[in-house]
């Protein structure tokens, strides 16, 4: 099974998909636990580029490539592995991302993101998308308390936050099947059982058809 976690900067997203890693794996499951962008050697130094925020000039179109280049290494290098072997992967963001973001966010056209995304991901796509949504300004009053500091997507625009916001949510009501919208202002030990019980009942649930 392959979950991806999406939601707005500041919404909790990379802790909750650590606890349920660690949760999963406390069952006895295999699961491989990654993050975007990055999550391979390679990953790690596109990361770099994409996260310092120095690099303000940095095209919309030329990070949006920066944030595939990162996901077809993962997806290669990691992911499509791990799911063939029959593990379950957890994703701190995916393609998605690219889609509220360089999308709703920079205002680049879906369609052509959307043809984009399918060649870097291999065609893959999420079995379960958990979204942890949380107001922009109270996301990023969180990230300015992060230890590691705002990065250059984190420094934009309160507007740009409220569209990346807007787009999660209407990506979600175009595919109700795949995505579940969390309420990420919520205690995290309450989120973490309302995660809990999605996961679980995806799993108790006949396999998909392909």
């Amino acid at each position: 099974m392959f979950i991806t976690f999406e939601g707005p900067d500041g919404s909790g997203k990379t802790t909750q998909a650590r606890r349920i890693a660690e949760w999963l794996g406390s069952l006895g499951r295999n699961v491989l636990a990654i993050r975007e962008p990055g999550g391979t050697d390679i990953g790690d130094r596109v990361r770099a580029i994409l996260m310092d925020r120095a690099n303000t000039r940095l095209d919309p179109r030329a990070e949006t490539l920066l944030f595939c280049a990162s996901r077809a290494q993962m997806m290669a290098e990691k992911v499509r592995p791990h799911l063939a072997r029959g593990g379950i992967v957890i994703c701190d963001r995916f393609a998605d991302s690219t889609l509220a973001y360089q999308g709703y966010g920079r205002g680049l056209d879906l369609g052509i993101l959307r043809v984009v995304l399918d060649f870097a991901t291999f065609g893959v796509r999420p079995d379960l998308t958990l979204c942890l949504d949380v107001d922009p300004h109270t996301g990023l009053q969180r990230r300015a308390r992060d230890r590691g500091g705002m990065n250059r997507l984190d420094a934009e625009p309160i507007a740009f936050h409220e569209r990346v916001r807007a787009g999660y949510l209407a990506l979600a009501a175009e595919e109700p099947q795949r995505w579940v919208v969390i309420d990420a202002g919520a205690p995290p030990d309450v989120i973490e059982r309302r995660l809990r019980d999605v996961i679980r009942a995806r799993l108790a649930a006949p396999a998909r058809a392909e």
